[in-house]
């Protein structure tokens, strides 16, 4: 007979973690019972290695199991072997008061994390049990960091290794799971596609298609078409019936993209479809159900957008189910030298040219650059600069102009983008001149403009003496 005994308060400091016991004794099973509730843990136990199985295939959190050895039915050994039927990973400790090395090595072999002899003091448990705990937990953070990096060969994969960058996969891990809609908010280059992709890979859905559409793409009285599919003769050019991209997703996801740009009219439409599954293709009197879970992905402030009546409160609400802000690239600068090196990589392999490396003083403009086309425009650049490199290094000439860490601060309030510019323009070219040591032809390079337009403004900024 199965029990489950579980405690009832959880200490802080240790995780809610799930523990099986497997012992035939029935006062061994109360005394780890107790011990391991005062410790936080919640406890299952089961009296042989059968009855054991029965539970890890019924209860999905249980990772960690302690597990005698002599039992009657099915012993600690037999419940090893036996463990290639729970598909998920399981850490196992093995008890013996037949303690041998020979058994334990025998218990290691067949896939044991450890071993500990009876008696054992309860100190000696929890350490083994907190050992174990670390080990999932790395392992847990192995598996989420590369499914977010992927294969060296990919360039659309969300390389990261910051607390928010973590927190953020793994919050997305959790979503992934459930079919609620998810709204994904960040600013433009931010990788809110490639989040909407590994949301998708880490979800049952996985096996199905993973659709995408720009809704700030498409004109307005062909969204609704896209979306949602035409029968034969809705509209002038409809010849034949088509599928709407809910159709293409069925059973998978579909990435709003732009959610923010899509019109008002076209938002009841879509509020309907999220809310009853069913569909109408345009022209259409016959409707269709399909069951697609919706990533909503925006760079807009959609709460701006409902309090001016460009967006439908209730859309919003319907979208707002689970979401998650994308952090810009300068509120995880931590992360700049691993985004580095993974595109270094992936463009040197498409291009087949050796893997260059980054000079230093190039290395530091790309740490100090506010990049305010975030990842997408980090990418751009190291596109460029292996394009670019000579003799295995990038340089700072390899960098574009608009990459130059200009931090002019308005600090006297004057707003004026006449006034502005001028200042803007003039401090790109000194700090051009200064990286190229006063070779004005490089500079004009760097500045992307000709040597003769350089030399006017040299003159008109009064900087001869550079």
């Amino acid at each position: 007979m199965i029990s489950s005994e579980m405690a009832s308060t959880a200490i802080q400091d240790l995780p809610a973690q799930s523990i099986l016991v497997i012992d035939d004794e029935e006062s061994m099973r109360h005394m780890l019972s107790v011990i391991l509730q005062r410790a936080g843990y919640r406890v299952y136990t089961a009296a042989d290695g059968e009855a054991g199985l029965e539970l890890l295939a019924q209860e999905t959190q249980l990772a960690i199991v302690l597990c005698d050895v002599r039992m009657p039915r099915l012993d600690g050994l037999g419940f090893l072997k036996r463990l290639h039927e729970i598909t998920r990973p399981i850490y196992t400790v093995m008890m013996s008061a037949y303690g041998s090395m020979e058994l334990a090595i025998e218990a290691m072999k067949n896939g044991a994390s450890d071993y500990v002899s009876k008696p054992f003091k309860s100190d000696e448990i929890l350490l083994v049990l907190k050992k174990l705990e670390e080990r999932e937990r790395l392992a847990r953070e192995n598996d989420l960091l590369r499914a977010a990096i992927g294969p060296v060969g990919s360039s659309s994969q969300f390389v990261g290794a910051s607390d928010s960058v973590r927190e953020l996969l793994a919050t997305a891990q959790q979503f992934a799971g459930v079919s609620s809609t998810v709204l994904l908010r960040g600013e433009s280059g931010t990788g809110k596609e490639v989040l909407a992709r590994l949301i998708h890979d880490w979800s049952p859905r996985s096996e199905r298609a993973f659709v995408a559409i720009n809704c700030a793409a498409i004109p307005e009285n062909l969204l609704e078409s896209e979306l949602f599919g035409h029968v034969r003769g809705a509209f002038t050019g409809a010849v034949r019936a088509k599928k709407g991209l809910f159709e293409q997703a069925d059973n998978g996801t579909l990435l709003l993209d732009e959610i923010g740009d899509m019109p008002v009219g076209l938002q009841a439409k879509l509020l309907r479809v999220l809310e009853t599954q069913v569909l109408r293709p345009v022209g259409g009197s016959a409707e269709k159900t399909v069951d697609v879970r919706v990533i909503a992905a925006t760079a807009k402030d959609l709460d701006a957008a409902v309090a001016s009546g460009e967006f439908r409160q209730d859309l919003f609400y319907r979208l707002n189910v689970l979401h998650l802000r994308i952090p810009p690239l300068r509120e995880r600068s931590e992360d700049i030298p691993l985004l580095v090196d993974h595109f270094l990589a992936v463009h040197s392999a498409r291009m087949g040219r050796p893997l260059p490396r980054v000079s230093p003083e190039a290395f530091q403009e790309m740490l100090a650059s506010s990049w305010r086309g975030n990842v997408r425009e980090l990418q751009n650049v190291v596109e460029r600069a292996v394009v670019l490199a000579k003799n295995g290094v990038v340089t700072l000439n390899d960098l574009p102009p608009t990459l130059l860490a200009v931090s002019e601060v308005v600090e006297d309030g004057e707003l004026s983008i006449k006034i502005r510019l001028p200042r803007l323009e003039k401090q790109l070219i000194e700090r051009a001149l200064k990286r190229c040591r006063g070779n004005r032809s490089q500079a004009a390079r760097v500045l992307d403009i000709s040597y003769k337009a350089l030399l006017y403004k040299i003159r008109d900024y009064e900087l001869e003496s550079e």
